[in-house]
């Protein structure tokens, strides 16, 4: 079968390998992949992995390179393992992609996001979304209504991030919030703070052409642009008293995106850390023991906020195809999509893979 495999940075290539072979474990499912969203992760793997591929076998999945890249995806089931009830051949799925022990600290207590052990379908397991086949386990098989299309299943995963993200914040109907960065994280993050009901949305963004597309899918948001604005000032008139918003959402993952959150949220209020920092970020810890702020860090998600994503998705509440701003052929994925999305002055989002 055709795959799209990570090699190595700068080493991503389309080829033929073996499908998947022999008999499923119990808990296994086979399945044949829709679609596939190229993330951030994976751009970070290109550029400069591997990082979290492993090089080694995972302690866990056992998975090492040249791995099968894909972990934003939908799919149909084709095989299931003899115990597996949940989904059956034909069933559509989205796929939760994390995989850890059931049974260590963190898997008795619901929190299989925070296992040492954790490896992902796409990152640290055999297979991933882009490739025609793949095996996964029956927890990462998730169901989704039959109003959801394809593309709309795939993009639940990184919805999933910038959900728990506002969750993690508190954001709630009336919040005062600023949404700093606008790629795919950034822009679902701004989708998922109008569907918890916030009354002000701020967006931080230097990039012209992402800040085009966010005032596109939300026209209800202050777009600005940090680099000729007064980001600080922006935030003062926009909120009661000028005291700054409730919540500030980091997903840029760099120390001044960071330190502008701090900066516009009001005194008790929250900023919440979405973005990855590839480095140590400076930070001004006097600043955030004067305003008697709380720091929110995060990590993936709650594999439970699946069935409440795709709830939200089919009530049209959260409209994640917006963020979509490409689909491709696996034959296309470096120069059409990781170049595409690595161009500083690219029009892309969310690019998505068929293979």
């Amino acid at each position: 079968m055709k795959a799209v495999r990570f090699h190595g940075a700068k080493d991503i290539r389309v080829e033929d390998v073996a499908e998947p072979s022999g008999d499923l474990a119990a808990d296994d499912v086979l399945i044949a992949p829709f679609v596939t969203g190229i993330c951030g992760t994976d751009l970070h793997e290109y550029i400069a992995g591997p990082i979290v591929t492993p090089t080694e076998p995972h302690v866990f999945t056992g998975a090492t390179n040249p791995q099968i890249l894909g972990h934003e995806f939908s799919a149909r089931v084709l095989a299931t393992g003899s115990g597996v009830t949940h989904v059956a051949a034909g069933d559509r799925i989205s796929i939760q992609p994390l995989l850890s022990p059931r049974n260590d600290y963190y898997g008795k207590r619901g929190l299989y996001h925070l296992s040492p052990s954790m490896g992902c379908v796409g990152l640290s397991w055999a297979w991933g979304g882009m490739g025609e086949k793949a095996v996964i386990k029956d927890y990462n098989a998730q169901p989704v209504p039959d109003n959801i299309t394809d593309e709309q299943a795939a993009m639940i995963e990184p919805a999933a991030v910038a959900l728990y993200g506002v969750d993690r914040g508190g954001v709630t109907a009336g919040s005062t919030v600023l949404v700093s960065g606008a790629g795919p994280i950034g822009a679902l993050t701004v989708l998922a703070a109008h569907a918890a009901g916030a009354a002000t949305i701020i967006v931080s963004e230097p990039n012209p052409n992402r800040r085009r597309i966010i005032m596109d899918i939300a026209p209800y948001a202050h777009v600005v642009d940090p680099r000729s604005s007064d980001l600080a000032a922006i935030v003062g008139d926009l909120t009661e008293e000028g005291v700054g918003v409730d919540v500030a959402l980091e997903c840029v993952g760099q120390e001044a995106s960071l330190n502008a959150c701090v900066h516009a949220v009001r005194r008790q209020g929250r900023v919440v850390q979405v973005g990855l920092h590839m480095k140590p970020a400076s930070i001004d810890a006097m600043l955030w023991a004067l305003k008697d702020i709380t720091v929110e860090a995060t990590w993936c998600y709650p594999t439970q906020i699946w069935p409440r994503i795709a709830r939200m998705i089919a009530a049209g509440t959260f409209p994640v195809e917006k963020v979509i701003t490409a689909r491709i052929d696996a034959e296309d994925v470096v120069a059409k999509g990781f170049e595409a999305l690595l161009d500083p002055a690219g029009e892309h989002l969310m690019i998505l893979v068929t293979t």
